[in-house]
């Protein structure tokens, strides 16, 4: 099923619905249409362009700040899919303070680690292992993450969710999915 990345009248990103709703949102004048795919829905007597990228015509207030879920993909994603220890391709994820040892399963305290990492530090504190952490891990912030940890960022989308920041590797070209990397900035409080 296609996409469609929704932005704020602000062009802040949102969300992300299914391509249908974001057309609905158009033909009932609540968005712009910015971005398309290049596909078209057809109806009996009109067609209209399949959206990629659309604007609310008015601003939506957001209570809260978005909170990322602690998961592989999102956790991947912050660092990169690389291993915070030496840098090498990310395979495992890593408790900096093994559970075991009272250690939390929160985003401080999880890391991206390839396997001989993983395997060096096993079930020890991080001064026992004599490893070193590459930058100390934190919680994401601002609603680019939240869209980054679905795992499918299309490149229309990208001018929206990213000015100068890091680059996100996401995808895995090995399991058939498209590979490529995205520039992500969360959004200030």
């Amino acid at each position: 099923m296609s996409r469609a990345l929704v932005l704020n009248a602000t062009y802040e990103p949102l969300c992300v619905v299914p391509t249908r709703r974001a057309l609905v949102l158009v033909l009932q004048s609540k968005a712009e249409l910015l971005s398309g795919t290049g596909r078209v829905f057809h109806a009996s007597r009109l067609s209209f362009p399949e959206p990629s990228v659309v604007r609310l015509a008015h601003f939506v207030r957001v209570p809260h700040q978005a909170h990322v879920a602690l998961n592989r993909r999102a956790v991947f994603a912050r660092d990169g899919h690389r291993c915070q220890y030496c840098g090498a391709q990310a395979e495992n994820i890593d408790h900096i303070v093994p559970r075991s040892k009272g250690g939390q399963h929160t985003w401080e305290n999880v890391v991206a680690a390839c396997k001989r990492c993983n395997a060096r530090k096993r079930d020890h504190m991080l001064e026992e292992s004599g490893m070193r952490l590459r930058r100390p891990p934190s919680a994401p912030k601002g609603r680019q993450w939240a869209l980054v940890a679905l795992g499918t960022v299309l490149p229309d989308w990208e001018p929206y969710l990213g000015l100068p920041g890091q680059f996100v590797h996401l995808g895995n070209a090995s399991d058939g999915a498209a590979a490529f990397s995205v520039r992500v900035t969360p959004l200030s409080a």
